[in-house]
């Protein structure tokens, strides 16, 4: 399985201490260059940075296709690491891209690229038994409590399908 992340659900998952559900759900996760400069170029969240150059599930790749990312991230306005996730796992026919900004969701979908976010990714942890319900729950509690931008109504869904209703 070919899953591509782009730098949010990375810290989403770090601010929540479940990053290792990314390993045990996918095994191998690709990033591309510019995500991994994100993830570790500033130096107030060195060990943030540790923490992603230490994951030896984590893997960091080059974009080759540079005119096709210019391109893109004119025509969209996405940052760098969302555009070359995005490139990365189009031309490599990636299974899944992992990314939470509404805007890189969009893009993806309109390129046919199956996307899941943070959010998705714990309750898919929860439903495969790597989580249990109170452990699901304080992971959405820490991630809420970081000021991740994500909406409200999103959280409210999964702490419901949670707790035996619908996601």
């Amino acid at each position: 399985m070919i899953v591509i992340s782009d730098t949010t659900p990375l810290i989403t998952l770090m601010k929540a201490a479940k990053l290792n559900l990314l390993h045990e759900l996918f095994g191998e996760i690709i990033i591309p260059e510019a995500v991994h400069a994100e993830l570790t170029c500033n130096s107030e969240f060195q060990d943030e940075a540790d923490l992603i150059n230490k994951s030896d599930f984590i893997t960091v790749v080059s974009v080759p296709n540079r005119e096709t990312v210019s391109a893109l991230q004119r025509a969209t306005g996405l940052d760098l690491g969302e555009t070359e996730a995005i490139v990365y796992a189009d031309e490599n026919k990636a299974d899944l891209l992992l990314v939470d900004e509404a805007h890189g969701r969009q893009v993806a979908l309109n390129m046919g690229i199956a996307i899941m976010g943070s959010v998705g990714i714990l309750l898919t942890a929860y439903r495969e038994g790597l989580l249990s319900t109170a452990e699901a729950e304080d992971a959405f509690h820490k991630i809420i409590e970081s000021r991740r931008h994500i909406d409200k109504s999103i959280f409210e869904k999964a702490l419901a399908a949670i707790h035996g209703g619908k996601a």
